[in-house]
């Protein structure tokens, strides 16, 4: 295992994600338990420092589980994160009676690391309506207390959202999650993202490294240029090579559901074999012909959107159906557009196709807009 560093601590680079724990019979509330017990067993003995769970992973029982697999070994002898679950509208008044619970879940004192977890176009005016909520005023007198020794957040909004939560609250946080694999380094912004929490001096912890699995293996023609290149690495190795290869990266969580996938992640992280230029460009190519196929080829241009007698935001709704699209379904188009009013959404479209007349990709607009309203 190699490490990274961060404020004078040594950071496991693979961090151990509890939300794809093992299950019992496909049910993803029922954790089995022996296994997760072997397989926390296997990380320790292997060099994993770092722990990732949250409240709503696996129906609120990961941080039960991973309390009880933790709690055989000395504190001190592993880093522990766990996350506010503000994704649901629910629990925003809620931030000391469930952070009082976490610590009770995982029998813990304190936690090593704290994240608002999940800021996206959903709840940020919610994180950032301190006044109503007082969920930053909360966490902040926690970390004062010790109770949190390090604070930071976790993002899947868009850029915007992340820029309105740092400009807010940035000089406090520590460190940032981001979903960060090498299709959403151009997907989802990611290399934005990167360079703008940069900025600000903020280090990323990695979420979805192999974007939920489907970077564990490619096309057959994609994998040969990757084994000429690399014969003794392993197709999944590659994303994680990728991400070592960004100097902010510290921490790649992996959420591994067996045991089988822990062996072969720590095999990949018993070196650093961060990619040459070349392996970077190769990389860079699959992945672009990857996301060609099934999206629809918006290059943000605007035309359209002084056209749309709806004033809707077209390429921000194409690529929210991209991302639907792409990944099969999900929750990030959902969420987003979950902020919107309903005038502004897919199913606002009247099929004018104004918008089309003058659109140089000659995107049939009007149609995307109704197949993602039937998606929906």
């Amino acid at each position: 295992m190699f490490y990274r560093d961060f404020q004078g601590m040594k950071l496991s680079a693979l961090g151990f994600g509890a939300m794809r724990l093992p299950v019992i019979g496909g049910d993803d509330g029922r954790i089995d338990e022996a296994s997760v017990l072997r397989m926390v067993d296997t990380a320790m003995q292997n060099g994993i420092n770092y722990y990732d769970t949250a409240w709503g992973y696996h129906g609120e029982n990961s941080e039960l589980v991973m309390g009880r697999a933790l709690g055989r070994y000395p504190r001190d002898s592993y880093y522990l994160a766990t996350k506010f679950p503000g994704y649901d509208p629910s629990n925003w008044g809620k931030v000391e009676e469930i952070f009082e619970r976490q610590l009770e879940k995982l029998g813990v004192e304190y936690f090593d690391f704290y994240l608002f977890h999940n800021v996206c176009e959903m709840n940020i005016d919610a994180y950032l309506d301190d006044g109503k909520y007082g969920i930053y005023s909360y966490l902040m007198e926690q970390k004062r207390n010790g109770r949190i020794r390090h604070l930071g957040f976790s993002c899947h909004g868009a850029i915007d959202v992340l820029k309105r939560f740092l400009d807010a609250y940035g000089e406090n946080m520590e460190f940032c999650q981001l979903q960060l694999n090498y299709l959403d380094w151009t997907f989802q912004n990611g290399r934005e993202k990167v360079e703008l929490l940069g900025e600000r001096g903020i280090p990323v912890w990695v979420m979805e490294p192999l974007r939920g699995g489907k970077l564990a293996s490619l096309a057959p023609e994609d994998e040969e240029k990757l084994k000429a290149l690399r014969p003794d690495e392993e197709i999944p190795a590659w994303a994680f090579r990728f991400l070592e290869s960004i100097p902010s990266v510290t921490v790649i969580l992996s959420g591994m559901s067996n045991e089988e996938q822990l062996e072969k992640n720590l095999k990949t992280f018993e070196e650093d074999r961060p990619l040459s230029e070349e392996e970077q460009a190769v990389l860079s190519g699959i992945a672009e012909k990857m996301l060609s196929a099934g999206t629809v080829p918006c290059t943000a241009c605007h035309y359209c959107v002084s056209h749309c007698p709806m004033g809707l935001d077209i390429p921000r709704l194409i690529a929210l159906y991209n991302e639907h699209a792409y990944t099969g379904g999900g929750f990030i188009a959902p969420m987003a557009l979950a902020a919107l009013p309903d005038d502004k959404k897919p199913s606002s479209c009247i099929g004018c196709q104004s918008c089309e007349e003058v659109c140089p990709q000659q995107i049939r607009i009007s149609e995307i807009m109704a197949d993602f309203a039937e998606r929906l």
